[in-house]
């Protein structure tokens, strides 16, 4: 085996060669690089036995879409948003499409069969999803609401999805995403 290939080069920084190649100087640095945070929509794909990557970075607040998947270096059409609506009749739908885009709400109602639909209030999000802003994903949301993608997400053989917390994003098929969160795919954006 070439040393300079041992996969946990590049995740741990206190190791040292030994005479079997690498060593971790104390096994406590080992599982603090390997103990991964698991959110509710992380568990939920294990139990499905959905497979899935964790993509995470740094961040203390909300940033958008864009900013984050500038922050990975991912291709802005493979990286979606999650936004919940509301019809008069306060029934919530929830609506995933590319970051880059913008959600036609007359679209979104014909797809939930609704007279028409509003964005819920930012303030609204934690107690309907049970998720912040930034950290909203349609899998183990509080509830199970019908869940709608932009049809875009069927020309990639993965997308990327907010992993249930600030600085978490979650990598997976999109018939795996549709799968876990009972989604549908149709037409959602503005021209």
């Amino acid at each position: 085996m070439d040393i300079n290939l041992f996969p946990f080069e590049f995740c741990c920084s206190k190791m040292s060669k030994g005479t079997n190649g690498y060593k971790f100087n104390r096994k406590s640095d080992f599982m603090a690089k390997q103990k991964e945070i698991k959110t509710n929509a992380m568990r939920i794909l294990d139990r499905m036995k959905i497979p899935y990557t964790t993509h995470t970075y740094e961040c203390d607040e909300f940033t958008d879409g864009k900013q984050t998947a500038d922050l990975l270096g991912f291709p802005h059409e493979i990286m979606f948003k999650t936004l919940v609506t509301v019809s008069p009749a306060k029934a919530y739908f929830v609506f995933v499409i590319p970051i880059d885009h913008e959600l036609d709400l007359k679209k979104a109602a014909r797809a939930a069969s609704a007279k028409s639909l509003a964005m819920i209030h930012v303030k609204e999000i934690n107690e309907i999803t049970g998720y912040i802003r930034g950290g909203c994903t349609a899998i183990g949301m509080k509830k199970q609401y019908p869940v709608f993608v932009h049809e875009s997400a069927l020309d990639h053989p993965h997308i990327i999805v907010s992993g249930g917390k600030i600085g978490a994003q979650i990598e997976l098929t999109p018939q795996d995403y549709s799968a876990s969160c009972k989604a549908s795919f149709c037409d959602l954006v503005k021209d």
